[in-house]
């Protein structure tokens, strides 16, 4: 039985994103490495952005559920 191709997770887009940007900065790529790696990058970002959005919906869903819509700091005060 075949297996299906999944989607990179948010996290494994992200660790991708990050590595492209290390390689970026060094500096130590050409040209047209650096064009193909800007061209992922946002690629990736978008991705990362889209996953981001759908997760807060998700969140705002379930929030929406309970009905209750209480705001509270993530800060220790």
């Amino acid at each position: 039985m075949a297996k299906k191709k999944t989607s990179p997770s948010f996290e494994e887009d992200l660790a991708e994103l990050e590595q492209l940007v290390v390689r970026l900065e060094r500096g130590e790529v050409s040209l047209e490495e650096s064009l193909q790696a800007f061209e992922r990058g946002v690629t990736l970002t978008r991705a990362c952005q889209k996953a981001l959005q759908e997760a807060e919906q998700k969140v705002q869903i379930l929030i929406d559920k309970n009905g209750s819509q209480v705001l509270e700091s993530f800060a220790d005060e």
